[in-house]
């Protein structure tokens, strides 16, 4: 076995063993891809409370949120009342090469932020649309469902940047001038997903309930706030350990979510930082869109309403 390493002041270890089952990937390569990506990672995780999501071997995968006791005293961090879990919480602030390697040794695979950095005051710095296809469908579903959210954005003047989820999606960011309020920001995304969905209602669905969707895209505007989504670059807990990668809107149509691993990306970005190049200035909402937006209902409050309907008249049926 190979001796233990230090890179960026970080002690490396048990570097050749498998990654998780399916990766085809051990820990070795998992930290030098973050060596090779941490210029763009860190350019858009820092000032950002970051959850990870590590593996350890033989064990499901796990959210981290919290910083675990052990964490180095460099390791540079923020806390937080998280309303999710209704505590403090204690998140670490990815600001450099040293912390993200930090994290690759404590098998830390998924790095995923806020929409919100640490001074809230600044409010949501992008709306965040994630296209999600159905099971089993062909991702040319969910290339479609893009276009619908950009023709939607432009037909508003806005514009919007897109990279694939590491999963089997895709998410457009639409990046918003400071100081715009969690509950417009929200609302503005709602607004972009009803129109999209308008423009196309056969191939995409705003339906937050999965079996109200039949078969069709899920255009999910929830991602506001203090959720969490993926960042562009980040490697993904999947068969061949795909990570999420930025695209440009001209290039969707020849492209599969599993052409980007943490092998291949390496040589497809070069010196490059598409996510940096491909992303539009920040904009102003439109006051129509916000209108629009603050007119349809919460997505998960109105499907815990539905849900409690559709358990009353079932119990009626009975």
């Amino acid at each position: 076995m190979m001796a233990d390493e230090v890179r960026a002041g970080v002690t490396l270890t048990n570097l050749d063993k498998p990654l998780f089952d399916g990766a085809a990937a051990t820990k070795r390569d998992l930290v030098g891809y973050l060596e090779f990506a941490a210029d763009r990672m860190t350019r858009q995780l820092r000032d950002r409370p970051l959850s990870v999501i590590r593996i350890r071997p033989g064990q499901e995968p796990f959210m981290q949120k919290n910083l675990p006791k052990y964490t180095p005293d460099w390791v540079h961090r923020v806390t937080m009342w998280a309303e999710s879990s209704r505590r403090e919480v204690t998140y670490a602030l990815c600001d450099d090469l040293r912390t993200l390697l930090w994290f690759g040794n404590q098998r830390a695979v998924e790095y995923h932020t806020t929409l919100l950095l640490t001074d809230h005051t600044k409010g949501p710095t992008h709306l965040v649309l994630d296209l999600d296809p159905p099971e089993g469908e062909n991702f040319g579903q969910a290339v479609a469902a893009a276009k619908l959210i950009r023709a939607a954005l432009a037909d508003d003047g806005l514009a919007g940047a897109i990279k694939t989820s590491g999963a089997k999606g895709l998410h457009v960011f639409v990046p918003v001038e400071p100081g715009i309020p969690i509950e417009d920001a929200a609302a503005a995304t709602r607004a972009i997903a009803a129109r999209a969905e308008r423009l196309d209602p056969v191939l995409a669905t705003t339906a937050f309930i999965r079996e109200d969707r039949g078969g069709k895209v899920f255009l999910d505007s929830t991602r506001a706030g203090g959720a969490t989504v993926v960042a562009a670059y980040s490697p993904r807990i999947r068969p061949g350990t795909p990570v999420s990668f930025p695209l440009s809107w001209n290039d969707i149509d020849n492209i599969t979510p599993t052409d980007f691993t943490i092998r291949t990306a390496p040589d497809l970005l070069g010196d490059g930082d598409p996510w940096l190049t491909e992303m539009p200035a920040p904009q102003k909402i439109p006051a129509d869109l916000l209108e629009e937006g603050h007119t349809i209902p919460v997505a998960r409050v109105q499907a815990m309403h539905e849900g409690k309907r559709r358990a009353r008249a079932r119990r009626q049926d009975t």
